[in-house]
């Protein structure tokens, strides 16, 4: 396996990538769209340790970037909603960096995976991990359809209520969580319509992991219809998938499908 790093253009600013790709590349490459405020290796370099998996058992071909403003690349950071050229500026490079790949698959966690939602038309397919539905950051807790589930949950859990009984639970903590449980489940959310109607008109293979346990991902299916033959849920609490070897393995066998399906 080759890793190599790539300059590239995006309007006035230079941008910073990073390409992964096995001697005989394979003919279907990966984009990776770093979410919030990360660096192209992501967190605790989980980023940068799949793109050489890829490259190495699946010869897949991987490029990961910079958005402007972020690590080493220059510009302003308009954040992911502003995204739009990044993406579009990072799939160029990959496709002139390899020119004998046919199809690019893109790639992302949280609002990477929102963005990609929005901006990602000239993707060959898209797998969107726990798909980012708020509208700020403040909005950003625990839905009352998922405090349902998780206190159900609980009242199942002999350990969960002996706990209880033993008085090692914060009785004020509780009495809050119920409290916000009994509220009525959330109507969609202005950006959980506008990301469903942009896929609505998507004609290309997607794939959406969501993590049943995880706030974001809770949300996500919450919001988004139950029907969806692309919703792939994950019984597990990982938002990135890299926790743990058993997510991590998850996450790379469904990339490696999207990589090998045509439709």
């Amino acid at each position: 396996m080759s890793r190599r790093p790539i300059a590239f253009g995006c309007g006035s600013d230079t941008l910073s990538g990073m390409l992964d790709c096995a001697d005989a590349h394979g003919l279907t490459g990966v984009l990776i769209v770093s979410g919030g405020n990360e660096i192209r290796a992501g967190a605790f370099a989980g980023t940068a340790h799949l793109a050489a998996r890829l490259a190495q058992e699946a010869g897949v071909p991987v490029f990961r970037y910079d958005r402007r403003g972020i690590g080493d690349s220059e510009g302003e950071n308009t954040g992911w909603r502003g995204s739009h050229d990044d993406i579009a500026a990072a799939l160029a490079a990959f496709r002139t960096a390899l020119p004998g790949m046919r199809r690019v698959i893109g790639f992302g966690i949280c609002d990477a995976a929102s963005a990609l939602m929005l901006h990602g038309s000239a993707l060959d397919g898209l797998v969107l991990v726990n798909p980012w539905t708020y509208e700020t950051d403040d909005d950003a807790g625990h839905t009352p359809g998922a405090l349902r589930r998780r206190y159900l949950a609980k009242l199942t859990n002999p350990r969960a209520l002996w706990q209880l009984v033993s008085g090692k639970v914060d009785l004020r903590k509780l009495w809050r969580g119920l409290g916000q449980a009994a509220r009525p489940n959330e109507a969609p959310s202005p950006l959980a319509d506008q990301l469903h109607d942009s896929l609505a008109q998507c004609t290309r293979p997607v794939a959406i992991l969501a993590a049943e346990r995880d706030r974001v991902g809770e949300r996500f299916l919450d919001l988004w219809p139950d029907n969806d033959p692309r919703v792939h849920r994950h019984p597990g609490s990982s938002h990135s998938f890299g926790e743990d070897a058993d997510s991590a393995d998850w996450l790379y066998a469904r990339l490696v499908e999207a990589t090998a399906s045509r439709h």
